[in-house]
């Protein structure tokens, strides 16, 4: 599949999947940061629909016990790679999604005005798959092309931007891979 377009703020081969969480951002044209987190629904399990429900905000409570705990979150990315490296989206870029709460990268408070955050569907201890990896690559790739603030050094995880109270993507996600892929894809 590639990922090598973006039309009007949507990624060109994801699936869209529009969430009703996000905003504007209070500067439409400051995209200069790119935020990797994971998801899993219930933790721990995959392919399951209930990643996409959450971001639309109708996740059914009552489907598993975790599920009561984050009823009433309302969060969103902008997008999701599942393990098979397939992509949904659900904010359009231009927009602020919900995903990095209390956050700070490079003295710079309220990660979500200005960040694009991408979610694998995955946990902190295991391992991401192949399909995921050049997925994101290939993503990144174009994002960095359309939104040139994006550069490498501006490639973080949840955990960095909010140290303490996140730990996503975990030890297990290899940043070193990630960049070798995004000058070798």
């Amino acid at each position: 599949m590639s990922f090598s377009r973006i039309d009007d703020h949507w990624l060109a081969g994801a699936r869209a999947c529009p969430s009703p969480h996000y905003n504007s951002r209070p500067d439409s044209e400051d995209i200069s940061l790119l935020v990797v987190h994971n998801i899993s629904l219930p933790p721990g399990q995959f392919d399951g629909p209930y990643i996409e429900q959450f971001f639309q905000g109708n996740l059914d409570a009552d489907a598993h016990p975790y599920f009561a705990q984050i009823r009433d979150l309302r969060v969103s990315a902008h997008l999701l790679i599942r393990r098979d490296g397939s992509v949904i989206q659900f904010v359009p870029f231009n927009e602020r999604a919900w995903h990095a709460g209390i956050s700070c990268f490079d003295g710079r408070q309220q990660c979500n005005d200005f960040s694009i955050g991408i979610e694998l569907e995955g946990t902190d201890t295991l391992p991401y798959t192949d399909q995921q990896y050049q997925s994101l690559a290939a993503i990144t790739q174009t994002l960095m092309q359309y939104y040139p603030a994006i550069t490498r050094d501006r490639i973080t995880g949840h955990q960095h931007i909010a140290p303490g109270r996140k730990t996503d993507p975990g030890h297990v996600f290899d940043w070193e891979r990630l960049h070798l892929l995004l000058y070798t894809a």
